[in-house]
């Protein structure tokens, strides 16, 4: 039976709300997807105090992606607990400004208790969805996210909202999870899968497709494919159905990757 987009976000909410409050990363083990398991260079990592960068829930590295500037103003899609936002506000510095949007509450309050004791007066969090942004339009000069788009049921709208927040010339910096070759009905369907960052993938092409629908122009995208234990993780956490262990993983390792990919707003 097909997932209703309320459902999917609900068991996703659920799902992140219940690995903060254990300190736990996004796809099973507690330092799989953590930023100091080598997903962002040194230099960056630096530039916030030890232990800050242990909890994160990406599959990427979309800061270095986007090469950000002093003085931008920034939107990090799917903020969490607010790792990328505050490597961002570091970059765009006293000028600039950045912006998390997270429809989890846990994540919204662990994001503005670490930005005060960081004491970064350039960030601010937002509670809302990825498919309704509570930003205004023409008013963001780069978007960044970091495994999340994925995760949302209507990635046409989370497109479509994005080139709408954009200001003309605006570039978008994501890291997400796209697949090549569809992948088995079962884990599309598992709500276990949607919050563990592989099912809601759908197939590069088609996420390129959706952005070009939206208006976005001089798309890239360079794959990046995990290593065996990151996606036997994420297989694990796919406890709901039990007809998932009869799937060959072989067909997922082929298929789902993470993927660098930019795009922009034309001017």
């Amino acid at each position: 039976m097909i997932q209703s987009p309320d459902t999917i976000h609900e068991s996703v909410r659920e799902h992140y709300a219940k690995r903060i409050q254990n300190s736990a990363s996004c796809c099973g083990p507690a330092n799989c997807c953590s930023a100091e398991s080598s997903l962002y260079p040194a230099d960056l990592l630096a530039t916030l105090p030890d232990g800050e960068s242990s909890v994160s829930y990406g599959c990427g590295d979309p800061i270095t992606l986007a090469s950000l500037q002093p003085g931008q103003t920034v939107l990090d899609l799917g903020s969490g607990a607010g790792l990328d936002c505050f490597f961002a506000a570091k970059k765009v510095g006293a000028a600039g400004r950045v912006i998390g949007v997270d429809m989890t509450p846990e994540m919204i309050a662990r994001a503005r208790s670490s930005a005060k004791r960081l004491n970064l007066d350039n960030v601010e969090f937002r509670e809302g969805y990825l498919e309704n942004l509570p930003v205004d339009s023409n008013s963001v000069d780069v978007i960044i996210s970091n495994c999340v788009i994925n995760l949302a049921p209507d990635k046409s709208k989370v497109f479509s909202e994005a080139f709408r927040v954009l200001k003309p010339g605006g570039k978008l910096a994501v890291s997400d999870i796209v697949t090549d070759g569809p992948l088995p009905e079962q884990i599309k369907q598992s709500l276990s899968a949607w919050a563990g960052c592989v099912a809601g993938a759908v197939e590069a092409k088609d996420y390129i497709g959706m952005m070009k629908v939206a208006g976005f122009t001089d798309i890239a995208i360079t794959p990046v494919f995990f290593d065996k234990e990151t996606v036997d993780a994420a297989i694990e956490d796919m406890d709901d159905i039990v007809e998932l262990k009869s799937i060959s993983r072989e067909e997922v390792y082929k298929a789902v990757y993470s993927a660098k990919i930019t795009a922009y707003k034309p001017v």
